[in-house]
């Protein structure tokens, strides 16, 4: 699959190391496996030779071999010696920018903690010492967000905010997963750009697989992602187990009852059957995989929240393949299938609601965008968005077909939502719907 998007992070980086012929400048990015942080950074340097160092899980001293070879290659140099440990080597660049200004990439850099953690303090004290004089352009990534945030955020390790950038690569936006179906497959339907966004997400790989297989129509993608070679049976699994650790099994339980409509903490509990409130702060704020939803208008310490999962690849797979696991331990992949597709139309409603919050989010026509429901769950509103300069307000309902929304009863709950919040009392206000005709 070609190149899409990125735009403004290869802007970014282009003119990070355009500043960086100057004065040294150390960029973090992070972001989700698949998401394409490799591609992006060697698309935005295309144009100019580069360092590429991965740090696979091997002995150092044969990493750093490696390592040697490419830069003597792409720099034009020859290292005295044979360096064995990464330290020498990074002394070695550092003390070289300071002569011609280069671009360092080290990919999967979360690994050093497992070949020889020293690493990092070594860096931090040759960083120090030589930054103001070099005119490197230091580009690390890694994508086990939590020990990247750890590494780079947290307080007590040598690398603490020594970055000069820290980039999180986000998944492709509606708009790109539309350019992309208008690019190869174009005679695509509403109901294709709902299930590419309700099984992907916008990520890039998961989009680029169905892609290279030409299975981007609903059915197709479902029999792609479900069959024996598939690589989406096992992706939950192989990404979320090194993040979570020996505890997984407790978070994988969680995620699952979210992804089934177990939502509120109390539903949770109930079926993990004990207090769950530290997994639920882990998963939301040193994973970033859950977020904790409350009603727009509601004060931060509301107990009327809800957890949801905030990526739409990882909801699927722990409201299917992991929940059905049982019957792929058997081959049974047609039946699987089936299934998913029997359910498809009532879950994508969900994911239907969640396209049209990004795709209003993209349009940057507003300013606050949201939910709304009332404690006793009997009213919700699907989207609301706002813009508080002009004082417009829109309530939409969201459903698959136009027939089955009711305004009537819409206009009641925005009134039972607008004497709830004074917030938007002078407000002009519309009551909208939207459904697949609009995507």
């Amino acid at each position: 699959m070609k190149f899409f998007d990125r735009k403004e992070e290869i802007a970014s980086l282009r003119k990070i190391r355009d500043n960086a012929e100057k004065n040294a400048r150390f960029t973090v990015l992070t972001g989700r496996r698949r998401i394409g942080k490799t591609s992006l950074v060697l698309k935005a340097y295309e144009d100019r030779p580069i360092l590429y160092f991965f740090v696979g899980r091997k002995a150092e001293s044969l990493l750093c071999d490696e390592f040697r070879h490419e830069a003597e290659d792409k720099l034009g140099v020859r290292l005295v010696g044979s360096p064995t440990g990464f330290t020498e080597l990074f002394d070695y660049l550092m003390q070289l920018s300071k002569q011609q200004s280069f671009t360092l990439f080290i990919d999967e850099f979360q690994n050093f903690a497992r070949i020889n953690s020293a690493i990092f303090s070594d860096m931090q004290k040759i960083w120090d010492l030589n930054h103001c004089e070099s005119r490197i352009n230091l580009v690390v990534c890694g994508s086990v967000y939590s020990m990247m945030t750890k590494i780079f955020r947290g307080q007590k390790e040598p690398l603490y905010n020594r970055q000069n950038r820290f980039m999180t690569i986000q998944a492709f936006k509606p708009s790109v997963l539309k350019e992309i179906l208008d690019v190869y497959y174009a005679d695509h339907s509403e109901e294709d750009l709902l299930a590419l966004y309700t099984f992907t997400g916008g990520v890039a790989k998961y989009v680029e697989l169905l892609a290279d297989d030409n299975a981007l129509s609903l059915d197709a993608m479902i029999d792609s992602m479900i069959s024996p070679e598939s690589t989406f049976i096992n992706e939950g699994r192989s990404i979320l187990i090194e993040e979570f650790g020996k505890d997984y099994d407790t978070y994988f339980s969680i995620l699952s009852a979210i992804a089934s409509g177990k939502t509120r903490r109390s539903e949770i509990e109930s079926i993990i059957g004990r207090p769950i409130g530290g997994y639920l702060t882990r998963l939301e704020e040193d994973y970033e995989i859950i977020a904790k939803q409350l009603p727009l208008g509601a004060k931060p310490l509301s107990k009327n929240a809800v957890y949801v999962i905030r990526e739409n690849f990882f909801t699927f797979w722990f409201r299917f393949i992991f929940k059905y696991a049982h019957i792929l331990e058997i081959g049974g992949y047609g039946q699987l299938r089936t299934l998913i597709k029997r359910d498809y139309s009532t879950y994508s409603g969900v994911t239907l609601e969640r396209y049209f919050m990004d795709k209003a989010i993209e349009s940057g026509q507003y300013t606050l965008i949201g939910r709304w429901w009332d404690r006793k769950g009997e009213n919700e509103i699907d989207m609301i968005a706002a813009n508080e300069l002009d004082k417009k307000l829109e309530v939409y309902e969201i459903k698959r077909n136009r027939k089955n929304m009711d305004f009537p009863a819409l206009e009641k709950k925005a009134k039972r939502m607008l004497a709830a919040m004074p917030l938007f009392n002078g407000y002009n206000i519309e009551i909208k719907g939207l459904d697949m005709n609009d995507m």
